[in-house]
């Protein structure tokens, strides 16, 4: 459903992406790690589209279709998302205009508004005075209306106090399809599997979201080049008994 072949990326006349190969299928939720400058955010910020980040090189396939030159609208249009690491403060648009302008049920608004606690917000201006948590829980919130097939989340730790990591992680759960509310009672495991559509791609620099959240496949990001794909759980061991760059040197041996 996501394919990206041999993608380079500038930025600001550097090359940060020197040839990212990657596919995640539908359903899938895929972890990337790396370190600062590795060139992380720039690969998600080159799927949705943002400007400055600019392809000088290679393809980006989303459901079939190239979407290398497409704007950010039609990227959401056709079901991608994003929760920034550093969102935007709006001010002057109430987060409810926002959720109301992207199509929201007031039942929908009012439901996910109350199990992210955010009712309260909903008359302010757009993460004006929000906390690092009370503006990741707004992104969600976001995400949760729009209702994406491919999830790109940007460091949803960061920022976060431990009052709301749980919160955040078992919503990214809910929103990926792998909370155990999903999970059909009369179905097996295999069954529900099958069922899901959600794909996601999350970068972790604490590994946290993989106490709420399976996933599928871990990828490591160093210096612009995917040099690392495997089991995500063992790969973050490796990680942090050995770091990065010695993980990316076995990798390469």
């Amino acid at each position: 459903m996501l394919l990206i072949e041999d993608l380079h990326v500038e930025v600001n006349g550097k090359e940060v992406l020197k040839g990212i190969n990657m596919a995640i299928p539908e359903g899938e939720v895929h972890i990337l790690f790396g370190p600062n400058g590795a060139g992380k955010t720039t690969l998600l910020m080159t799927i949705m589209g943002f400007e400055g980040y600019n392809v000088i090189k290679g393809k980006i396939y989303f459901k079939g279709i190239d979407i290398t030159e497409l704007p950010v609208f039609e990227r959401a249009k056709l079901g991608i998302g994003i929760s920034f690491q550093r969102p935007p403060t709006i001010k002057g648009v109430k987060l409810k205009t926002l959720l109301d302008t992207m199509g929201g049920r007031e039942d929908k608004i009012e439901e996910f508004a109350e199990k992210l606690k955010l009712k309260d917000f909903l008359d302010r201006d757009i993460n004006d005075g929000f906390s690092g948590g009370e503006m990741k829980r707004s992104e969600l919130l976001q995400l949760f209306i729009q209702n994406p097939q491919l999830v790109l989340l940007d460091e949803p730790e960061s920022g976060v106090d431990v009052e709301n990591l749980n919160l955040i992680g078992e919503m990214i759960a809910e929103l990926l399809e792998r909370s155990i509310a999903h999970m059909p009672k009369d179905k097996p495991h295999l069954a529900f599997k099958k069922m899901r559509k959600k794909m996601g791609l999350i970068i972790s620099h604490t590994g946290f979201i993989m106490e709420f959240v399976s996933i599928d496949k871990g990828h490591l990001l160093f210096d612009g080049r995917i040099v690392c794909t495997g089991n995500p759980k063992e790969m973050f061991d490796t990680i942090r008994k050995h770091g990065y760059e010695e993980c990316a040197v076995c990798a390469r041996a």
